[in-house]
C-alpha cells in the first residue's frame, strides 16, 4: 500500500516496529557495560513505578538492643531506629526518529519503510545505549546536572563532602566510600609494581565477613598495569560466564573488567571495587527505552517525529563498602 501522506497505517507501522525493539535494547544497555552486566545478574535492576522521586532503603546501623546478659537481668527493648532511605532525581534521556513526507513517499512500499525506519531505529537505539552506559561512571553534573549520577558521583575520590540520595557525607560517617590514592596514600604514583600492594591495602577496607567486592572496574592504564603484573602467572582470567563479551582478570573473588577500551566510561587513572549487592539501577517502569507518546507532527513541516526514552537513575544502599583507586 502506498502511504503519500502521515495516516494509521504509518503510525502502525513505525508503533510496531519500535515497540518489537524496546525488550531488545533495554537488554543491550546491560550487554553494553560491565557495570550493569553485573546488576543485572545480580537481579539489582529495579523498576520504579512513580514517586517524585527514586527512595533506596537501607540500613545505616545496627540493632541498639544487643545487650549481654544473665537470669532475671532486664534487657533492652528501646526502639532501636536502624533504617532510612536516600532519594534520588529522575535523569531522563531521549532520541528520536523521523520520517519526512517525501522519504514517506519514496519508500512508499510498507517493506522499503521498515527497512528506512531498521537503520534509523538501530542507529538511535545504540546512541542511547551508548551514552547511558556512559552515564554510570559520570558524576551526575553533564547538562547542567541532568545526567545520571554514576560511579564518579557515587564513590567518589572525595569521600568525605557532598551530598548523595539527599544524604550530607561530611556528617554521616556511614554514607563515605572507601578511597585509596597512589600518590597520598601509597607514596607514590601506581605502576605495575605496586599496584596489587595498593589494591591490597583498600580491598583490606572492604571486607566484611563475606561481604566483599565481587567487580573491579577499571579503565585503559589501570587494567594495563595490573595486567602487566601479572604477566608471569598462569590461569588469571576470569571463568565467569556472565562476564562473556567483557576481558576480565581475576583478584581475589572478583572480576577485574576492562570498561575502558575504546569510547569506554571508566574515569582515566581509576579502578573501582565494587559491591554490587548494594548498587542498583532504577529505571521508571514507564520509560525503561520505550517509546514515548504518540507520533508527533511538525506544525510547519511535513515530517513525523517518534521518541524512545528513559528516565531513571542509579542508586546505592551502602556506600562504606565500595571503593575506588585513584593516582
Amino acid at each position: 500500500m502506498s502511504l503519500i501522506n502521515p495516516s494509521t497505517a504509518m503510525t502502525e507501522i513505525v508503533t510496531t516496529t519500535l515497540r518489537n525493539r524496546t525488550g531488545k535494547l533495554a537488554d543491550n544497555v546491560s550487554k553494553n557495560n560491565a557495570l550493569l552486566n553485573r546488576i543485572k545478574k545480580k537481579g539489582k535492576v529495579k523498576l520504579v513505578n512513580g514517586g517524585r522521586t527514586i527512595v533506596q532503603e537501607m540500613e545505616y546501623a545496627e540493632n541498639g538492643t544487643f545487650k549481654r546478659y544473665s537470669g532475671y537481668e532486664a534487657l533492652n527493648i528501646s526502639p532501636s531506629d536502624v533504617f532510612t532511605s536516600s532519594e534520588y532525581n529522575y535523569a531522563q534521556a531521549a532520541v528520536a526518529i523521523s520520517i519526512s513526507g517525501l522519504e514517506e513517499i519514496q519508500n512508499s512500499g510498507e517493506e522499503q519503510i521498515i527497512d528506512l525506519l531498521e537503520s534509523r531505529i538501530g542507529n538511535a537505539e545504540r546512541t542511547l545505549v551508548n551514552n547511558i552506559a556512559l552515564d554510570c561512571y559520570s558524576d551526575g553534573t553533564a547538562d547542567g546536572g541532568r545526567q545520571i549520577g554514576g560511579l564518579q558521583l557515587l564513590i567518589s575520590s572525595s569521600p568525605t563532602t557532598g551530598t548523595i540520595g539527599g544524604i550530607d557525607r561530611s556528617a554521616w560517617s556511614f554514607w563515605r566510600n572507601q578511597k585509596f590514592s597512589g600518590v597520598t596514600d601509597g607514596g607514590s604514583s601506581v605502576t605495575a609494581a605496586n599496584i596489587q600492594s595498593y589494591m591490597n591495602r583498600l580491598f583490606v577496607k572492604l571486607v566484611r565477613g563475606a561481604d566483599q567486592p565481587d567487580l573491579i572496574v577499571a579503565d585503559n592504564n589501570y587494567y594495563r598495569l595490573y595486567l602487566e603484573s601479572l604477566q608471569a602467572i598462569q590461569r588469571i582470567t576470569s571463568e565467569d560466564s556472565a562476564m562473556a563479551g567483557f576481558n576480565a582478570l581475576k583478584y581475589m573473588n572478583a572480576d577485574v573488567v576492562l570498561d575502558g577500551g575504546y569510547g569506554g566510561g571508566a574515569p582515566t587513572n581509576s579502578m573501582y571495587f565494587l559491591n554490587t549487592d548494594y548498587i542498583y539501577f532504577r529505571p521508571a517502569a514507564a520509560r525503561n527505552f520505550v517509546p514515548i507518546g504518540d507520533d508527533r507532527y511538525a506544525v510547519n513541516q511535513d515530517a513525523m517525529v517518534k521518541l524512545i526514552g528513559f528516565a531513571g537513575n542509579m542508586t546505592m544502599s551502602n556506600a562504606f563498602l565500595q571503593g575506588v583507586l585513584v593516582a
